[in-house]
């Protein structure tokens, strides 16, 4: 078994096992629940770590972890909303005001 990514947010962790399951590499969360600890323990001892069961599949799992982290922080450029005008980040999709989906120039929609 090895650990492929840690992090502070396990919102990401759990994320990418997700990922990981669907391409079909069974994964395991270890210290999932352990951030109570924080104060008792050094911080980055409670974090979030995802491991992989097979040692064969870690290359792969790093790679797709890479992925979608290098996905993750591609974010657009801020855009105006064609509907209401309103200026959005470029992480969003739609308009936060009035629910336009933002121009498909962006890539999306």
């Amino acid at each position: 078994m090895r650990r492929v990514y840690t992090d502070s947010d396990p919102l990401i962790v759990g994320h990418l096992a997700e990922v990981l399951r669907a391409r079909g590499i069974v994964c395991v969360l270890r210290n999932y629940y352990l951030s109570g600890g924080v104060g008792e323990l050094p911080p980055n001892e409670v974090w979030p770590e995802l491991w992989v069961e097979d040692n064969d599949d870690e290359a792969v799992a790093r790679r797709l972890v890479d992925e979608v982290l290098a996905n993750h922080d591609a974010d657009g450029p801020d855009w105006t909303c064609p509907g209401c005008g309103e200026r959005i980040e470029g992480q969003f999709a739609a308009c936060w005001r009035c629910g336009h989906v933002a121009p498909s120039e962006r890539g999306e929609a």
